[in-house]
């Protein structure tokens, strides 16, 4: 089996983020439909981004909210959402990710998944708000 990139790892997360907000099942639940599907990878890593952004939804959100003062969170569509909530998961929580990644790989996830330019703008705008106020320090690039 070829290695997992973590942009497909990202990837397969962001939809199964996606789906929570579409389902009321359990993550555990999803991750068994994925696993029989085989469209969605479900390994340790994607699962690890997927519980970890699903244990700190409710501070993600905070922040989101804080981000976007116009735009409740509530109000904002589903998939920009998902992959908003992501990657503020890897900014806040995964030092492993450099903030830069997690924004250019949030961006490319909109890009490839949304239809509206606008959602595209609006999640760059808000991540992009979010590094301007808490500059990072240089990193050795080592992560993405």
């Amino acid at each position: 089996m070829p290695k997992i990139t973590r942009r497909e790892i990202r990837d397969s997360a962001m939809k199964l983020l996606f789906e929570t907000t579409l389902r009321d099942d359990p993550i555990e639940t999803l991750y068994e439909i994925a696993e029989e599907i085989d469209e969605i990878i479900v390994n340790d890593d994607v699962r690890a981004l997927v519980d970890g952004t699903l244990a700190h939804q409710s501070e993600i959100d905070e922040k989101i909210q804080q981000l976007s003062p116009k735009r409740a969170v509530s109000r904002i569509a589903k998939l920009p959402l998902a992959i908003l909530r992501l990657a503020m998961y890897e900014i806040l929580y995964d030092d492993l990710t450099p903030v830069n990644a997690a924004i250019s790989e949030a961006i490319l996830l909109a890009e490839n998944y949304t239809s509206n330019i606008e959602d595209v703008r609006f999640i760059n705008g808000l991540l992009g708000a979010y590094a301007r106020a808490n500059p990072q320090p240089e990193t050795d690039g080592t992560a993405s």
